[in-house]
């Protein structure tokens, strides 16, 4: 298998190939999953602690999930009581974590940029579950696997990624992911929710919904995130939700077999009629909150491999 990585900490670094081999792993964990023993060894002896400076009950169960199915000790720790807010700087708390002696890391934090620091002082792998609005990488790769399992492929499909863009880090890691698997990616929404500058990631950006969803195989909604607004970027959640949310009328210029995603939690009404949602023949929304729990298995799984291997000296990993 092809992953020669320390940490996950953005889709950036990764080869195509490595993303191949990543999901190929999360597929095995999706048939564990289903079955009656769920529970496999391989971090058997290995410390995980999920560090979450972000409340977020979804992708924290799913990495808790995660380590326990595949043997690790876990521990939460409650970061909002924590002494980060008696004053205690980030380096500080890297030190202290040292000297734990943890293996595996998953952490959130708000500002963009603070997991990759954390990385460079701890001695363990560090997995980003979403720092600030710069990545958020075991979702773009769960994503990708919902994709992958719902349309047979993941190369040269059109994905059109809608909604809140310049707050969201799920938008960037899947438009980077996307790209590098060689599919047609859209962005989607109104000119004050799209970054400066965003054409330079190769895709195509289009504020009127209707045109940015015709022929899509893939329509991905995404939240608008309130707490990451410092002014008024939408007149309205009502008028928003008439030009930019998911409807049936909008979704018929998809194509008929097109999927609907959201990487949660919906804000039903807003961005996302409820009806859509719950469409078991279009909605993969619930098979995501699966996908999460096998992708983080697998990405757990790779690095502690690399881990083992690096206090065996057999390789060089990067």
């Amino acid at each position: 298998m092809t992953f020669r990585h320390r940490h996950l900490l953005g889709i950036e670094p990764l080869h195509p190939t490595e993303i191949t081999t990543l999901l190929d792993l999360a597929d095995t964990y999706v048939d564990l999953n289903k079955s009656p023993h769920k529970r496999r060894e391989v971090l058997s002896g290995l410390t995980q602690i999920n560090m979450f400076f972000e409340n977020s009950t979804r992708t924290q169960a799913s990495f808790e999930l995660a380590g326990k199915r595949l043997g690790a000790d876990v521990m939460n720790m409650a970061m909002q009581a924590s002494s980060i807010k008696k004053g205690e700087t980030l380096i500080d708390t890297a030190l202290t974590l040292n000297a734990m002696h943890p293996d595996l890391l998953v952490v959130r934090h708000p500002h963009s940029g603070a997991v990759n620091l954390l990385a460079e002082k701890v001695n363990c792998a560090v997995l980003n579950a979403g720092d600030g609005k710069h990545e958020h990488p075991t979702q773009a790769l769960l994503d990708a696997l919902t994709i992958r399992r719902a349309k047979g492929r993941l190369h040269r499909l059109t994905i059109a990624i809608c909604g809140d863009i310049a707050h969201s880090r799920v938008a960037r890691s899947n438009l980077i992911l996307l790209g590098k698997m060689e599919n047609r990616v859209r962005l989607v929404g109104p000119p004050t929710l799209m970054p400066s500058k965003i054409e330079e990631f190769g895709v195509e950006v289009y504020d009127d919904m209707k045109a940015g969803l015709e022929d899509a195989d893939v329509v991905m909604m995404l939240r608008l995130q309130r707490e990451r607004m410092d002014g008024g970027f939408i007149p309205s959640e009502r008028e928003y939700y008439h030009r930019y949310g998911l409807d049936a009328d909008k979704l018929r210029l998809a194509k008929d077999d097109a999927i609907v995603m959201h990487p949660g939690p919906m804000n039903r009404g807003v961005e996302i009629d409820g009806t859509i949602a719950d469409d078991i023949n279009r909605s993969v929304i619930q098979e995501q909150v699966e996908m999460g729990v096998a992708v983080r298995m697998a990405a757990m799984d790779l690095l502690a491999r690399n881990l083992r291997a690096e206090t065996e000296d057999e390789g060089v990993i990067v």
